[in-house]
């Protein structure tokens, strides 16, 4: 079991990294399946590092797409529009739809890549669904 925190109190299998403005510090094609439970509500649209403007979700979804092996599912929860758990906590900086994951991540519409906003990887949606009425989770496939 391996992970990824902003914190530093870490035990050896947890790697340090603020993915706001870091890679995943893994190598290419390292996993069969990925996670981030209330962790994309948490990363910027866009950030500042190394002298430039980034798009950190862009770049974290990249990122994520980037560690997985070919067929590697990605497993992610959010709290998302219209609950207010999306908005009520001040460190909420990524407010994510139900149509954000699908439309821009997932084929066959992939604008964040086929609009050119960066994003150069591909997913399959398997499922996405309201839990509760206030998180998105979905299961995602990578295809490379």
């Amino acid at each position: 079991e391996f992970g990824v925190d902003i914190r530093n109190d870490l035990s050896e299998n947890i790697k340090h990294a603020d993915l706001s403005v870091e890679a995943i510090p893994f190598a290419d094609d390292s996993f069969d399946f990925c996670t981030a439970f209330d962790v994309l509500e948490h990363i910027p649209r866009h950030s500042w590092a190394h002298g430039r403007t980034r798009m950190a979700f862009l770049d974290l979804m990249n990122e994520i797409h980037r560690v997985l092996k070919p067929g590697g599912f990605f497993l992610h929860s959010t709290p998302a529009y219209p609950s207010k758990q999306a908005f009520q906590d001040p460190t909420h900086v990524n407010i994510i739809t139900e149509d954000t994951i699908p439309n821009y991540f997932c084929e066959p519409c992939s604008w964040a890549r086929n609009l050119g906003y960066g994003f150069s990887g591909s997913f399959e949606l398997i499922e996405q669904r309201w839990l509760q009425n206030i998180w998105l989770v979905g299961i995602m496939k990578a295809l490379k």
